[in-house]
């Protein structure tokens, strides 16, 4: 399999703060690789040096073949950048939107009217083709976003938090274009704040923290790893002041998260420990009405490594 990039000991800081410490990874032809993390672990440095829009400070990277820093020209007009801020013109219709950001690559004639049609077919624009953005609703707008930034057919896109946001329609009209687009050979970096959407169209997973990439792998190789543990989820009375620290020294336990009246504790499966967290929680005059509980997930996986919930 071919590969599409490649970074060594990547680093970028701003100031005295190491926003990217020395990271390394790979990705393949056609994979598309879902990238998490919780604010400020790095994700968006990443992407924008990948993106050729910011030089790292230290490093090797090549993306297609090519040296990121002395070949960025021919990077830029083989990848395709979805921003997390919208950037369409509001004011010409959605098939000039297209024309434009197309044109810019060199496309002319007969070439460049079928990629226009192509892309606003992709995201399901094409019967709005002669509307201006200005009329469209916050999912459209994405999409149209969307369709601008892979008109050209590049082979790697990279796309920074693209559903933020829209309505779960145009939500799910994004995602399965995605899918079409690996059909097509190209290869996709999707950053995201919604872990759901990792789970469904990523081939790999890798998460973030405070700059290093501290897993990556399928998601079920993550899942394996913590199998074995168990997420407890408790409605408490609030009024009651609970010391989160009494939790976390339960034997078995690795996770404690309190927000509001929602306690989450994860821990390994054992008995003795279930009962140690209830009975904690009693002594210390928290009475719950309710208490469920479920297995390992890509969500466990990420409060395991990180201590944080993804949107924090």
């Amino acid at each position: 399999m071919d590969t599409i990039v490649s970074v060594n000991n990547l680093e970028k800081s701003y100031q005295s703060k190491k926003a990217v410490a020395g990271i390394s990874f790979s990705i393949q032809k056609g994979e598309i690789l879902g990238l998490l993390g919780p604010n400020g672990a790095g994700k968006s440095t990443t992407i924008n040096i990948l993106a050729t829009v910011l030089s790292p400070d230290n490093g090797e990277v090549q993306i297609l073949g090519y040296d990121l820093i002395r070949e960025a020209k021919s990077i830029k007009k083989r990848i395709g950048i979805v921003p997390q801020d919208i950037a369409i013109f509001e004011e010409i219709t959605a098939e000039q939107n297209v024309r434009f950001f197309v044109g810019l690559y060199g496309f002319k004639g007969s070439k460049l009217n079928e990629l226009v049609q192509e892309a606003l077919d992709l995201v399901g624009l094409y019967d709005k083709k002669d509307d201006k953005p200005k009329t469209f609703s916050g999912g459209m707008k994405r999409r149209l976003n969307i369709a601008c930034a892979i008109a050209h057919r590049p082979k790697l896109i990279i796309m920074d938090e693209p559903t933020v946001g829209i309505d779960p329609q145009s939500r799910n009209h994004i995602l399965e274009s995605i899918k079409v687009l690996r059909q097509r050979g190209a290869t996709i970096i999707y950053s995201t704040h919604y872990m759901e959407e990792v789970e469904t169209i990523s081939d790999r997973i890798m998460i973030m923290n405070e700059g290093r990439i501290i897993a990556v792998g399928k998601k079920e190789e993550l899942i394996q790893n913590i199998r074995n543990e168990i997420t407890y989820t408790f409605e408490i009375d609030s009024s009651n002041q609970l010391d989160e620290r009494q939790i976390s020294q339960i034997v078995g336990v690795t996770n404690v998260q309190l927000y509001g009246k929602d306690l989450t504790i994860t821990s390994k499966k054992s008995k003795d420990t279930l009962n140690g967290i209830v009975s904690t929680l009693l002594d210390n005059g928290c009475s719950f009405e309710k208490m469920t509980s479920k297995e390992a997930s890509l969500e466990t996986v990420f409060l395991d490594l990180t201590g944080r919930r993804l949107r924090d």
